[in-house]
């Protein structure tokens, strides 16, 4: 089967799901899908438009303003109408679905060049809207399990993750978001894009909103569960609600070749799993080991890793069965921060850790091979890839 390259990925800033204080309050997703296409093109002259076989575009909640978000965003931004489109749902890890629906048409000859995207707007698409669970559904699940919040402090409660240890994470996941912002580390993968300050003021959005400078453990440690009474989980130790769009230009390598095109990215191999819909942020376990398995290879194997923090206990509880690590500081998770700290745009998620990972991977390990990149995802759906660096 043909070789999968990935030529470049960009994204927006991740801004807060704030109908007063979000940046882009006053942007449409679609809006901001389509400046993110505008800025990969801008940056990749040689792929042109009407060459693209299809978009696969990842979204979690299909409603409203991001109804088949990835057709009505390129139509609305003049992009060709011959181009497909595919919008994509496994809620969390939609966007790296994604990823894995254009690398296997690529691999079984259905198309040379796809664009590989990922949006959410929390804002004007909250989690709640539209949905009409199956009576049948409360036979096997309590429709209040199935919630977030509670899924996160039944993973505390089952796994008996300390709240010291959740504060750690979310600590270091903004002390490291932070200082990547301020080195710059994030300008190869933002694309400014215009919106408003807190006070009205337009300004071209360039870093992510959700950063905590002044996050403490003390702070922290005063804080108390808005999921459960005497429980574990607090706002600190869980991925805010937040609007972002990314983007990706996915080849056949043999294509990319022709082309003349830079590219330091291969796509090696990816597992989709599900687990228990009440415990959803464990679900990278068994994801993880299925694309180990699948490979051959094992999590020791891997150089740089990223790991979708939903909340500080399913990331402890997944990194510690995974025998990754136990305890933050981890030495190659999320090394500019994750998901507490630069929010989580759901759908948008899969695909934004594969930018930054190959980010990481480019600049600040350079002498690294192999990246994994995983996720959990709303009732039980989780998702797991890797990458190699081949140049």
């Amino acid at each position: 089967m043909r070789e999968v390259v990935i030529i470049d990925g960009v994204r927006s800033a991740n801004a807060r799901a704030h109908k007063s204080k979000g940046w882009f309050r006053n942007k449409r997703a679609d809006e901001l899908l389509t400046a993110v296409y505008d800025g990969l093109f801008a940056r990749n002259p040689k792929v042109k438009p009407d060459d693209i076989e299809a978009v696969f575009c990842g979204t979690a909640k299909q409603v409203a303003s991001t109804l088949d978000i990835g057709r009505l965003a390129w139509l609305a931004g003049g992009y060709p109408e011959h181009v497909a489109a595919n919008t994509i749902c496994q809620q969390c890890p939609s966007g790296m679905s994604a990823l894995e629906h254009a690398a296997r048409a690529i691999m079984v000859g259905d198309g040379d060049t796809y664009i590989v995207a990922g949006c959410e707007d929390m804002l004007a698409v909250p989690m709640s809207m539209g949905i009409d669970f199956a009576p049948r559904l409360g036979v096997r699940y309590a429709p209040g399990a199935l919630s977030m919040g509670a899924t996160a402090e039944k993973v505390a409660e089952v796994y008996n993750v300390e709240p010291e240890d959740m504060r750690k994470v979310a600590l270091y996941s903004n002390q490291r978001a932070a200082a990547a912002r301020d080195a710059g580390k994030f300008d190869n993968e933002i694309i400014p894009i215009e919106g408003h300050d807190e006070d009205g003021n337009p300004i071209m959005v360039k870093t992510d909103q959700w950063i905590r400078d002044d996050i403490s453990l003390e702070g922290m440690a005063k804080m108390t569960s808005p999921f459960k009474e005497n429980g574990k989980v607090t706002a600190a130790m869980s991925s805010p609600l937040t609007t972002g769009a990314c983007a990706m230009i996915v080849m056949a390598r043999d294509k990319a070749d022709e082309l003349g095109l830079d590219y330091s990215f291969k796509y090696v191999r990816g597992a989709m799993a599900g687990n228990d819909p009440t415990m959803m942020g464990i679900g990278p376990i068994p994801a993880v080991r299925k694309v180990m398995e699948r490979t051959g290879m094992t999590v020791d194997d891997m150089d740089v890793i990223e790991l979708n923090e939903a909340f500080s206990s399913q990331t402890l509880v997944v990194l510690r069965e995974l025998g990754i690590a136990q305890n933050p500081p981890f030495d190659k998770v999320n090394l500019w921060g994750g998901a507490l700290a630069l929010g989580h745009p759901l759908g948008e998620s899969g695909a934004r850790i594969i930018i930054t990972l190959m980010n990481i991977m480019k600049s600040e390990k350079p002498d690294s091979k192999y990246g994994l990149a995983t996720l959990c995802g709303g009732f039980g759906n989780a998702n797991a890839l890797i990458i190699e660096k081949i140049k």
